[in-house]
């Protein structure tokens, strides 16, 4: 057959590209047509996305595929951020970013008014300070002008399908990341939020991933699964149903796929979160702070004059002394920007544990705690689900890290399959290919993925030894997390 061209705008918390995805049949192949930084910017003390440089971006990267003829593009990006419209469809500011400070106290403002198992009831979220709910909140309990100018509610990504398109919905597995969703009555949780004062007039008609939403400059334009991990998720190699997954990048998504969302009370004490997947799956799981701690830790050495390249710093934590330490990386302390490798040194003097002064010995700490995040968060999700795991799927960018993969075999006991690496641009262009009819269904894609020589397996090692720290790890979780 004759190969047809998708293009995927993949966008993550660091950085944006836009992807040609090539498919001859038989195999995906990736040319990335233009990469470009997410940068932030600070006004008036409030951390937003630069949404307008994003945008252009996006159209200088379409513009170079247009030479491909591709058949249609996709968009995906973070979940929980967006952008409101007035009625004439102007952006009423710059979306601000989750990790502004605005939403610090939001959540115990919803509870006052909203039992928190009454608010899990009809969302099926974990609770977390930057989800949209609290976002949404903050501008009412500030009285926020914007609340009386907005028409209409978009996420991240359908803001960027409106400007491509001008269609005003907003995609399913997007719309699960807000808390504001109600899955079993499979809309928006319209008598919460009257509850809470924000608007439910606002938020639009919810569309499935595949759904054609128009066209750009002549290209059709096809909703993926817009939230990247439902985009990666949907890239995972796998054709059985005993598997785990870890989206891995600045976060790190950890959980099951489930054919339902599980709303009991043990998944509301598991404050796990059921989020929406491709043709009927929920993914059942959990957010861990992820690569982001590294992220903070490399920046305040670059700052200080040290550049490291995150495979110098898997190095340099190679050779530093194993299992001395261990981190929360939930804690409160680190979701917002600073000084991470002093934050991690006040956590372990707080907990009374040896101190990690070099950069080898902090990457060491940060990343062996990660994967005993990952184990918690596996037993919990597994424990809710009643259902087990024989193999743990690592996709996305954090697969390149060979330390943490295999420290996440030897922490779970599960051997531990990598990639691919570009899970969420090839699950993005893998919907937009069955809208288009080249591919079948979901288990033909995952087998298309599951061909691809970059897979790499990992098996469990030293166990026991795993096993006795994680004891420890449990003792220091048990106190006040994100």
């Amino acid at each position: 057959m004759a190969t047809k061209t998708v293009l995927a705008v993949d966008l993550g918390a660091e950085s944006g590209r836009v992807m040609a995805v090539h498919f001859n049949g038989r195999s995906l192949h990736l040319e990335e047509l233009h990469r470009f930084p997410n940068t932030t910017v600070t006004v008036n003390g409030t951390l937003h996305w630069d949404f307008l440089r994003l945008w252009a971006d996006i159209q200088a990267g379409i513009e170079k595929g247009k030479a491909l003829h591709p058949a249609s593009i996709g968009v995906d990006t973070w979940g929980v951020d967006f952008g409101l419209l007035d009625k004439q469809g102007s952006l009423i500011g710059n979306p601000v970013h989750y990790r502004d400070g605005r939403t610090d106290n939001m959540m115990a403002a919803a509870f006052a008014k909203i039992p928190q198992a009454d608010i899990f009831a009809q969302t099926g979220i974990q609770f977390m300070s930057i989800n949209t709910l609290y976002q949404m909140l903050s501008l009412v309990e500030s009285g926020s002008p914007q609340m009386q100018i907005a028409d209409t509610f978009l996420t991240a990504p359908d803001l960027l399908n409106y400007w491509l398109t001008g269609a005003k919905v907003c995609e399913f597995s997007n719309a699960t990341t807000t808390q504001l969703f109600n899955p079993a009555a499979g809309g928006w949780a319209t008598e919460m939020m009257d509850k809470l004062g924000i608007p439910s007039h606002i938020f639009p008609e919810i569309v499935q991933p595949g759904t054609r939403l128009g066209a750009y400059e002549g290209i059709p334009v096809i909703a993926p699964a817009c939230h990247d991990t439902g985009s990666a998720v949907a890239a995972v190699p796998t054709s059985g149903q005993e598997f785990a997954y870890i989206s891995s990048g600045t976060w790190s998504l950890v959980g099951l796929e489930v054919n339902r969302p599980i709303l009991t009370p043990e998944a509301l004490a598991a404050n796990v979160t059921n989020e929406g997947g491709v043709y009927g799956t929920y993914r059942l799981l959990k957010n861990v702070m992820g690569l982001w701690i590294l992220q903070q830790c490399r920046a305040t050495w670059a700052a200080a004059g040290h550049v490291y390249s995150y495979g110098e710093l898997v190095d340099l934590a190679m050779q530093a002394e194993p299992l001395t330490a261990v981190i929360n990386p939930n804690a409160a302390t680190f979701l917002h920007p600073g000084d991470y490798p002093e934050r991690i040194r006040d956590y372990c003097r707080q907990t009374k544990q040896p101190l990690p002064e070099t950069p080898g010995a902090v990457v060491r700490v940060v990343l062996e705690s990660l994967a005993l995040a990952y184990r918690e968060v596996l037993e919990r999700v597994t424990a809710v689900a009643n259902q087990s795991a024989a193999t743990l799927h690592i996709v996305g960018g954090g697969t390149q890290n060979h330390l943490l993969n295999q420290m996440t075999a030897n922490a779970t006991g599960l051997p531990v399959v990598t990639g691919p690496i570009e899970a969420t641009v090839m699950g993005n262009a893998l919907v937009q290919l069955i809208t288009l009819g080249e591919i079948a269904d979901l288990h033909q894609a995952r087998q298309i993925v599951a061909g691809m020589d970059e897979l790499q397996r990992y098996e469990p090692q030293d166990t026991a030894v795993w096993d006795a720290v994680y004891g420890r790890y449990q003792q220091l979780t048990k106190s006040a997390s994100m």
